[in-house]
């Protein structure tokens, strides 16, 4: 039986609750999956690019994790209240050339009545890093 989605208004517990769900959905590193979590005319920025609705978003993370290999997600609750959550964030990959990186940054988010995402604002930072550097397991 498929999971009720955890709808706004959010407490604490219900805002760590739906933090946790997307850290796990993006970890699976399937588009089909996490996209699902989006309403269809969601709006996101993320760092230069500004996408629309379900298919756009899921084409952008078909491509993100073609080239973000052994992507690992960590998200933290950073604040919310009503409709709206604010994370902090980093991820570690290797690109096809093995070299590792770090991204880290904020989100803020935007919840519609069925729990759907409907507005994802993203500011992220890369690093390169040695795999012995790395602390996202």
């Amino acid at each position: 039986m498929p999971q009720q989605p955890i709808k706004p208004p959010f407490t604490e517990e219900t805002a760590r609750l739906k933090v946790q769900a997307a850290e796990d959905a993006w970890n699976t590193r399937d588009p089909e999956r996490v996209a699902m979590a989006y309403s269809e005319d969601s709006e996101w920025r993320n760092r230069a690019e500004f996408l629309r609705g379900r298919d756009e978003i899921r084409a952008f993370l078909h491509r993100k994790w073609a080239k973000e290999h052994a992507y690992r997600l960590k998200k933290t609750l950073w604040g919310f209240r009503e409709n709206r959550i604010a994370v902090s964030f980093e991820y570690e990959w290797h690109d096809a050339d093995g070299q590792w990186h770090r991204s880290y940054g904020t989100e803020l988010w935007e919840f519609d009545d069925a729990g759907l995402m409907r507005r994802r604002i993203a500011s992220i930072n890369d690093a390169t890093i040695e795999h012995s550097d790395r602390r996202v397991f």
